[in-house]
């Protein structure tokens, strides 16, 4: 399937920015189930200063705000030729060792909700596909998808508390359960072609995890299915903050507001 992907982030400032700085992760790789034919990243009112690989493999502009600026615009464009490949991604080929995908973070530290969440769930064998589909079924039942109910900052375990999460609420949970189950496990940010429209409010996002003799291994909980030729990758990481699609600082500026439009279509 070839998908052709429109993604507008611009930031607006109450007041004119003397400094900013941000880590871009717009920009995806040519990997075993994707074959990036075309893209591009356009700046307005800014420039990148480098482009580098972070310790996950994650293609990172760094982005410099033009001083006494109010606003930033990152335009992606770009064509990507996917492949069905059943959600398996393959063989772990970053630098990180795979135990550290086994660590907790902040956004996926279990507490009760999520311990307790293990212990409900009882019958995981973490050899079998189909033991972590069940495992996505069963937080999907646990915590129903509600848009503009948690934010970007929002635990694993408070999202579970609450009962109702976004897809970032969902990988993070499932993130976090598969650790406390021993299986490293990682965030993904990307793309979703969706059949029923083209317009979309922002990215995707689900969850991988590491299963001995299949390598990584995709896991959408907010769909119930494995990811197939309608995802795009764009990054990994231990949870978002290592591959949001945007993160850096502003000095000055006052207040800001962030508009996004999205396009993704074959």
């Amino acid at each position: 399937m070839r998908l052709n992907i429109s993604h507008m982030t611009r930031y607006d400032f109450a007041e004119p920015v003397p400094y900013g700085l941000q880590q871009v992760r717009l920009t995806p790789m040519t990997r075993a189930h994707q074959t990036v034919l075309r893209w591009t990243l356009r700046i307005e009112g800014g420039s990148e200063e480098a482009r580098f690989n972070d310790q996950h493999m994650n293609i990172v502009d760094l982005v410099r705000i033009d001083p006494e600026r109010t606003s930033i615009s990152l335009v992606c464009e770009g064509e990507v030729e996917t492949r069905e490949e059943n959600g398996i991604v393959g063989r772990h080929d970053g630098t990180a060792p795979l135990w550290y995908f086994r660590r907790e973070t902040p956004l996926t530290k279990a507490g009760t909700k999520l311990r307790a969440l293990i212990r409900d769930f009882d019958a995981m064998d973490g050899q079998d596909v189909t033991a972590f589909h069940d495992l996505a079924r069963f937080i999907s039942g646990e915590v129903a998808y509600r848009t503009d109910t948690t934010l970007a900052t929002t635990t694993a375990e408070d999202a579970l508390a609450s009962g109702q999460g976004v897809c970032q609420d969902h990988a993070h949970i499932f993130i976090a359960a598969a650790r406390l189950l021993g299986y490293p496990a990682r965030y993904v940010s990307g793309y979703l072609f969706m059949d029923d429209r083209v317009e979309q409010e922002a990215g995707h996002a689900w969850a991988e995890v590491h299963i001995d003799g299949l390598g990584w291994v995709g896991f959408d909980v907010s769909n119930g299915i494995s990811p197939d030729e309608r995802y795009v990758k764009i990054a990994t990481g231990l949870d978002y903050s290592e591959a949001a699609p945007v993160a850096g600082v502003t000095f000055g500026g006052g207040g800001q507001s962030m508009l996004v439009s999205l396009q993704v279509q074959q």
